[in-house]
């Protein structure tokens, strides 16, 4: 981490590298003042001029070793960090260099704690940074070396004096011992949650990053899911109104084709006359079935009756203009049908009966609509000629395949079925299946 403009610390990190930098020269300063202010009383003139050397080559020492932190600081950044020390502190991996440097400084610290007491106030800086210059194995007795000193000092100078001093020496020795080895377990219980934190809140900054991909790609997803919807949406309005083209206007003409050719071929005027009212009767109803298609409206059929009144009828109207003698059956008990399921039962039957006319050569048809607890049935049957379902559609009537294909289509949409029964010589059946949906 960089500290601010003009070298200022913005984080925590950075204040305690500069703590571990500067703070051995505050601790040498006023431990360097106390013993000069008692050194007439602790130290003679020998002792004097071995601090002060010992205070030169310790502040030589501190010279060169940050002069190579701050070569290791600029080629390769702060060292990584080890489990169990916290941030890093001390720049570059714990080595040899870095071991030689806190064996050197306490032996000088333990030398100037000998000629004077006060200087223990130095020597209390191997505590705070024993874990970050040792490795682990050697961090232990770093920590025991520094209460060496520490406890030399505080039980009255180096060596004790007395028996007194060397009890005092052993249970303070102990004493730091204890504080140094509990703050420095302390120490890294704490970095090792910080460390488990960090390592947390990395993984969910790695989870959210996934995240956001995994939303980037559902929102690119859900475009083409859009997309496709509405091309299939196009695509089945296109189906539909090609089907209902088809049992509008396409079954329309083919009636006012029909009732045109009799109207000529009958030299009588006024039974002319009836093929041309017909004729005009259909083309005026597959008018208004074109635009009812066209608006999504329910068949014109239905808008007055239920399905099976408006079935009656249609059979009826179809037994007319055929001349096919056919009957309608209803079986079970009639129930209120959702209009799109009575719209589709009535295009399938009005196709099936078209079918009927134009392909079978049928003298006698059938048409039964079945309730049947949860479905509904519509079964169309004729005796005319049928055909071999097995023979491909291209070699078929060019007529016929489209009706069989828009049935099961609008069955389909309905999660509904159509199934064909039919053999060449023995007519033909077209079962329907939907499930009953209520208004």
């Amino acid at each position: 981490m960089r500290g601010g403009e003009g070298g200022v610390p913005t984080t925590v990190e950075e204040r305690w590298r500069q703590v571990f930098r500067w703070g051995p020269y505050g601790l040498l300063g006023i431990a360097l003042a106390i013993a000069g202010a008692s050194a007439d009383l602790i130290m003679d003139r020998t002792e004097m001029v071995a601090a002060g050397v010992l205070v030169a080559v310790v502040l030589l020492l501190h010279a060169v070793w940050d002069r190579r932190c701050a070569r290791i600081v600029a080629a390769v950044g702060w060292g990584p960090e080890r489990p169990g020390t916290g941030p890093v502190l001390v720049p570059g991996a714990p080595g040899s260099t870095s071991v030689a440097f806190f064996a050197l400084r306490t032996a000088l610290a333990f030398a100037l704690t000998w000629l004077n007491p006060f200087f223990a106030i130095y020597a209390t800086v191997g505590s705070f940074d024993a874990v970050h210059l040792l490795p682990r194995r050697l961090a232990r007795a770093g920590l025991l070396v520094t209460a060496v000193t520490m406890a030399g000092s505080q039980s009255g100078g180096l060596p004790p004096a007395s028996p007194v001093n060397w009890l005092a020496f052993g249970g303070l020795f102990a004493l730091n011992a204890c504080l140094a080895m509990g703050f420095s377990h302390l120490a890294e219980k704490d970095a090792e949650k910080t460390a488990e934190r960090t390592a947390t809140i990395a993984e969910l900054a790695r989870a959210n990053s996934r995240l956001e991909e995994a939303l980037a790609e559902n929102a690119t997803l859900q475009a083409q899911l859009l997309l496709q919807a509405r091309e299939a949406g196009i695509a089945d309005e296109r189906r539909r109104l090609a089907a209902e083209i088809h049992d509008t206007i396409a079954q329309g003409l083919t009636g006012v084709v029909t009732q045109l050719q009799a109207a000529q071929a009958i030299p009588d005027r006024d039974r002319a006359d009836v093929h041309l009212r017909r004729a005009a009767d259909l083309a005026r109803h597959s008018l208004g079935e074109a635009r009812r298609s066209v608006r999504d409206l329910s068949p014109v059929a239905l808008a007055h009756d239920t399905l099976p009144d408006a079935l009656r009828k249609t059979v009826a109207d179809w037994a007319e203009h055929s001349g096919v003698d056919t009957r309608f059956t209803v079986t079970g008990a009639e129930r209120p049908l959702h209009d799109e399921v009575a719209a589709t039962l009535l295009r399938i039957a009005q196709e099936a009966l078209s079918n009927a006319a134009r392909h079978s050569g049928a003298t006698r048809a059938g048409v039964t609509l079945s309730y049947m607890g949860d479905e509904i049935t519509l079964d169309v049957r004729d005796d005319g000629r049928g055909f071999d379902p097995l023979v491909p559609r291209e070699r078929q009537s060019r007529d016929g395949g489209f009706g069989l294909d828009g049935m099961r289509a609008r069955a389909e949409r309905l999660t509904g079925s159509v199934t064909v029964e039919t053999a060449p010589g023995e007519g033909t059946a077209i079962s329907a299946r939907v499930p009953l949906a209520t208004p």
